[in-house]
């Protein structure tokens, strides 16, 4: 069975990534809304100019404004479908539904309860047929008073294929966690990397039911030229042969419909909640619709969006506050200005310094230590690439700023060349160094004693994936509570400073 192309995931959150998310979610949001409107601007742009002197060469609308139509609903097994005499298969039906009018009444909703057949429970598939007709006019071809016309349809699926979510690979590293639920038992994994790499490459689909379907008539009444409409509207136009001109388009409006709220498909199930609405839609809002969903895709395969995220965004529009989206915007937006800011003068600072004098070299170390664990940490647990790239490049100038503040050399005396730091001079030879080690000398007493009771605790009530993760979650966390809260660079000026007043 192949499944569907297009999918949308959900990844369990790791603990401990709050911190990196934050700074990412806002970033985020902001280049999928400049994303969209990018693409939208790009499209008016690009696209081809209606020509004024022969309206012969334009194509509008079959359809009025206010014209009422008549909708009627199929479900059915088979993609195609023309038993229209079936009236198992007819679960909705409307009259006088006023097209392109806003107002209550052109819209209309229904909710039902569907019984699943064996075959669907068993990876079927199920179909919506929808036909919209002028009043008076059957949607059936094969009925004598059918008008082509006068009538279009459009079909959606109502089962959708996702990879099943992958199973939490974390466990308890010494046997039972102490610290789960009474009488949960953790199964122990097989570190067999034979077996993981085959578990890799096998993907399950999962059927899932979608209980909220959205049928919206777009207020279009563009005339736009014959064969050289908008590359953004003209996949989705249905024109008719005879005439050139082009029916209402159908959109199946899912964005709001979140993966949470699918409803797996098995055997245990005995009925499905369908809640039907149809109703219009705005040009622009339509076209909203597609280029966020475009804009998703696109992070999606570049890999700065994992998945899950988008359902994410999304809830954050359905569920949070619109001024404190706004304000994390902006809040993210000055971040970034900030720490490029900080580079810049870091590096200025760096590149022109000609002497350590009062400066601390052990500091610069134990900012390039912390930046490199952060950034392994980030790597093990599959953080998107942009993440990854801004706390990559801040180890990378960490490692530059050790060798300004320290000479660099390659010992190539044994079988494997090994780097090695040597003190500058200006650093040697003045108090400032005497000053370091005892500071570095008393915080690494506290640290050490710190991080291993944070190490024995995590090693005894949490799961991880392995002793390397353990190792990295353990570094990490001190590195959030050390490095973060108290910067290494003002603990040692605080131990130099008691040091002097002793």
């Amino acid at each position: 069975m192949a499944p569907p192309p297009s999918t949308d995931g959900q990844v369990q959150g790791q603990p401990g990534r709050q911190q990196q998310q934050q700074g990412g979610f806002g970033q985020m949001v902001t280049g999928i809304i400049r994303m969209a409107v990018f693409w939208y601007f790009a499209s008016k742009f690009f696209s081809p100019k209606r020509p004024s002197s022969d309206p012969s060469q334009l194509i509008s609308n079959l359809f009025q404004k206010a014209e009422p139509l008549d909708m009627w609903l199929y479900v059915s097994e088979h993609e195609r479908f023309n038993d229209f005499g079936n009236e198992g298969a007819l679960i909705w039906h409307e009259s006088n539904i006023p097209y392109a009018v806003w107002g209550p009444e052109s819209t209309r909703s229904i909710s039902l309860k569907y019984y699943p057949s064996q075959a669907l429970k068993h990876n079927g598939s199920l179909y919506a047929h929808v036909f919209f007709a002028r009043s008076g006019y059957p949607p059936d071809p094969n009925d004598p008073e059918y008008q082509p016309l006068a009538a279009f349809g459009r079909t959606h699926s109502l089962v959708t294929y996702l990879p099943k979510s992958k199973e939490d690979k974390r466990k308890s590293l010494l046997g039972n966690s102490k610290g789960s639920d009474e009488g949960e038992t953790v199964t122990e994994v097989v570190n067999d990397v034979e077996d993981e790499s085959k578990e890799d490459k096998l993907v399950e689909w999962v059927p899932y039911w979608k209980p909220n379907i959205t049928i919206n008539l777009v207020d279009d009444f563009t005339r736009y030229p014959h064969n050289a409409a908008p590359p953004n509207v003209a996949p989705y136009l249905n024109v008719e042969p005879s005439t050139g001109n082009y029916y209402p388009t159908i959109f199946f409006n899912e964005f709001w419909l979140l993966r949470d709220k699918l409803i797996p498909l098995n055997e245990t199930v005995t009925e499905l909640p369908l809640n039907l609405e149809v109703g219009p839609i705005s040009m622009t809002k339509w076209q909203l619709f597609l280029q966020i969903d475009q804009s998703f895709q696109v992070h999606r395969s570049y890999g700065s969006m994992l998945e899950g995220e988008a359902d994410e965004l999304k809830r954050v529009f359905l569920e949070g506050n619109p001024y404190l989206l706004g304000i994390t915007m902006v809040v993210s937006l000055l971040h970034s200005v900030f720490d490029f800011l900080a580079f810049k003068n870091d590096i200025q600072f760096w590149n022109k310094n000609k002497s350590m004098e009062g400066l601390s070299a052990k500091s610069v170390v134990v900012s390039f230590l912390c930046q490199l664990i952060v950034f392994l940490y980030l790597l093990d647990n599959d953080t998107s690439w942009m993440i990854l790239a801004s706390s990559g490049v801040g180890v990378c100038i960490e490692f530059w700023k050790i060798g300004k503040a320290m000479h660099i050399e390659v010992d190539r005396s044994g079988k494997i060349p090994m780097l090695r730091f040597r003190d500058r001079d200006s650093y040697a030879g003045n108090k400032t160094k005497e000053y370091d080690d005892i500071a570095m000398k008393y915080l690494t007493y506290v640290l050490l004693f710190l991080a291993a009771c944070s190490s024995v605790y995590s090693l005894m009530y949490e799961r991880h994936k392995s002793w390397y993760s353990w190792i990295l979650s353990s570094l990490t966390s001190c590195v959030y509570m050390f490095g973060k809260l108290v910067p290494p660079k003002l603990v040692i000026v605080i131990f130099q400073f008691l040091i002097l007043m002793v």
